[in-house]
């Protein structure tokens, strides 16, 4: 049963000293700006009395308590304070900011904060054994902490420090491809390749197959494994099938092909057809000759007005 003393400073709840032990003072101790504080409502409860009679008895010895050894928190501080304590919340003893409701109950005002010289002040207000012993672990607690606070306040700084270089470097990188991006030449929907253009021609059908996201469909009577070695350009999971010919030698390479690398289907024409198409995504790009042979000769790709579907639906 907790018994009271009289003091002429101030009454404080006698409690057994120990049973706050468990209490890890260092968590208690936060940087308010710059400086390593602790909060009037939980010195007042490693006291044992309430925050409001707590800073009654500082306010009725305010010529003590300086501004470098008390002060009191700014709205914006006690938001970001309470932000911070919540996630306490798992903690054996939950500390709430004294803008919300304190474990004394009731509203709380703008909360204090006293840096060590305050806290060694109030051994000397409170006046009592409690005081004293309480004082003398937060005065080791101070002590334990500092090397650690500066060795975290160094790494914070350095990690500060690597995340503006990466930013700084991200947007010159965005500028760098920006340029890269003007300067590089566009697909054209139409191109015409000249006798004896073959590179040219593989370079413009190789763009063509990068730029695919979604499929990949061709359609051409005469295709070799120069056009599996085209297809490999394509981007991951973009989905490839080539309408041609039957063709025993075409097929053995196919096979040998989907055994290594992502699957190309066939299909088989059901009857010859004269022109060449090839289909990236949305867009219909007819051929003016055979892809394995582009450029070999005089020919043109242009891009067609007319939806995939339309074309595959003729196929049938």
């Amino acid at each position: 049963m907790a018994k009271k003393e009289t003091n002429t400073k101030l009454d404080i709840t006698i409690c057994d000293i120990k049973s706050n032990d468990s209490i890890n003072i260092e968590s208690l101790i936060r940087i308010i700006r710059g400086q390593q504080v602790m909060l009037d409502s939980d010195l007042a409860m490693l006291y044992g009395v309430e925050t409001k009679r707590l800073n009654e008895q500082v306010k009725r010895n305010l010529n003590r308590f300086p501004e470098d050894f008390m002060f009191q928190l700014t709205q914006d501080e006690a938001v970001r304070l309470r932000s911070q304590i919540a996630t306490l919340n798992d903690e054996e003893i939950i500390l709430k900011s004294q803008i919300a409701t304190s474990s004394w109950g009731g509203a709380r005002k703008l909360p204090y904060a006293f840096t060590r010289n305050g806290i060694a002040m109030l051994s000397s207000v409170l006046r009592s054994d409690i005081a004293v012993e309480v004082n003398i672990r937060i005065m080791r607690a101070f002590t334990m902490i500092p090397q650690l606070v500066n060795h975290n306040a160094q790494i914070i700084q350095r990690i500060f420090n690597i995340e503006q270089h990466q930013i700084e470097t991200d947007e010159k990188i965005g500028i760098i491809l920006e340029k890269i991006e003007e300067q590089s030449p566009k697909l054209l929907p139409e191109q015409v390749f000249q006798t004896g253009c073959v590179w040219d021609a593989w370079s413009y059908i190789s763009d063509l197959v990068r730029s695919a996201r979604q499929r990949i469909v061709l359609i051409d009577n005469y295709v070799d494994d120069r056009v599996l070695s085209m297809f490999t350009k394509r981007p991951d999971g973009v989905l490839a099938t080539i309408h041609t010919r039957y063709n025993e030698q075409f097929l053995t390479d196919l096979q040998k092909h989907n055994a290594q690398y992502p699957e190309i289907k066939f299909v088989q024409l059901p009857h010859r057809n004269h022109d060449r198409f090839l289909i990236i995504d949305d867009k219909v790009y007819l051929l003016g000759a055979s892809l394995k042979d582009m450029g070999a000769g005089l020919c043109a790709v242009t891009e067609m007005a007319i939806v995939p579907e339309t074309i595959l639906e003729l196929l049938k």
